[in-house]
């Protein structure tokens, strides 16, 4: 008979009393202690941990993203893009999460929709920092936040800084001269396409070997929106398969709010470059 393999031959620590463990540099009994239905359905737990996930990953965005912003302003493009990089790999992840819980039906969903009470996925103070952080800077809403003043705080300190896109378009000025107003807009309003940014990055698309770094920078907020794009379509398409056409528990329209939100354009004149091209 074969004798049961023991890891502590080969060396492995088998002790953990007063040293280092897995689970305590994780933090894992916070981390599964945190789910708590409401419910005695058993799709409540797979609805937490999928939306629980999702912000953990989105806290990683926002680490990176904020990492890149920083190193863009420094001159560090080759760091920021391999943190964009990364970030569009996040959002891959968030994007397959959304096939987990497609495998939730609505009668599955209608067992414990009531227990979620006015709480709902638009509420979420990281997503809507990292739309912030982008440049999708929509100052109504920071409303949902405004009973938590040290997750207003947070949001409205983010709106007082350029965005990673204004970032990139103060690198894009320096090879391409760009409008003041563009280059000194009020950084807490929404930001409006231009024809002249249009422009100057269609000049970068011309002769990607004279700016090639540019080139690179575009094209890494360009895959990273794609996923972004993605994940929202995902969002959609499982909002209504699991509710159909309801108004979400948070008060908005649902499927027809979310359908809004596939029309915001974060780069936009990356995209709209390509038809001229």
């Amino acid at each position: 008979m074969t004798t049961p393999y023991n890891p502590e031959d080969d060396g492995a620590q088998m002790s953990f009393d007063g040293r280092m463990s897995y689970g305590d540099y994780l933090q894992l009994e916070k981390v599964l202690d945190a789910q708590a239905p409401c419910s005695d359905a058993h799709d409540e737990m797979l609805f937490i941990i999928q939306h629980q996930t999702s912000e953990l990953w989105m806290r990683l965005a926002i680490h990176e993203l904020t990492a890149a912003r920083t190193c863009l302003k420094q001159g560090q493009t080759r760091h920021a893009f391999k943190m964009l990089a990364r970030v569009a790999r996040i959002f891959e992840q968030l994007n397959n999460a959304w096939d987990v819980l497609r495998t939730m039906t609505p009668s599955e969903y209608t067992r414990f929709r009531d227990e979620l009470g006015q709480s709902s996925g638009f509420q979420s103070h990281q997503y809507r920092l990292i739309e912030f952080l982008l440049g999708n800077r929509n100052g109504a809403m920071l409303r949902p936040h405004e009973h938590r003043g040290d997750i207003s705080a947070l949001l409205n300190d983010e709106l007082a800084q350029p965005s990673l896109y204004d970032v990139a378009l103060g690198l894009l000025h320096q090879s391409v001269p760009l409008p003041e107003g563009t280059l000194n807009r009020d950084t807490t309003q929404q930001y409006v396409a231009s024809d002249a940014v249009t422009a100057a990055w269609t000049t970068v698309y011309r002769d990607p070997d004279t700016h090639w770094e540019l080139y690179e920078l575009a094209e890494k907020l360009v895959d990273f929106e794609d996923y972004f794009r993605r994940w929202r379509f995902n969002h959609v398409t499982t909002v209504e398969r699991i509710i159909g056409f309801k108004r979400g528990t948070g008060g908005t329209g649902g499927v027809s709010y979310l359908r809004r939100m596939l029309e915001v354009e974060l780069f936009p004149e990356l995209w709209h470059l390509r038809t001229n091209l």
